[in-house]
């Protein structure tokens, strides 16, 4: 049902800074880089393969890289208790990013 004048999602909603909403006035941005500088990160980490060499060399900073590296590494065994999925990228969880489980790998 529209709120008012045919609008369905309020536009505060839209416009609004994503957060987890854990605290009042927490952004995402408190605790990681920004999303357009994140996406390239994320992309070059886990569909391009690239190592911490890799992506220093590819020019991110060395505090982005280990911050990005670190969350993803340590949130690994969340992935592993989804269900297999539709490969949709060159490089697929599970199947292509084989980390050990046991050994709590780290680069």
């Amino acid at each position: 049902m529209p709120l008012k004048d045919g609008v369905m999602i309020p536009v505060a909603s839209i416009e609004k800074a994503p957060s987890a909403e854990l605290r009042p006035g927490q952004k995402d941005s408190d605790s990681l880089p920004e999303y357009a500088l994140l996406d390239k990160v994320l992309a070059a980490y886990i569909e391009k393969a690239h190592g911490r060499a890799d992506l220093l060399k590819d020019g991110f900073d060395e505090k982005t890289v280990d911050t990005v590296m670190r969350l993803v590494d340590r949130a690994e065994w969340k992935r592993r208790q989804y269900p297999l999925g539709p490969k949709v990228t060159s490089l697929a969880f599970g199947r292509d990013r084989r980390l050990p489980v046991t050994s709590a790998f780290r680069e």
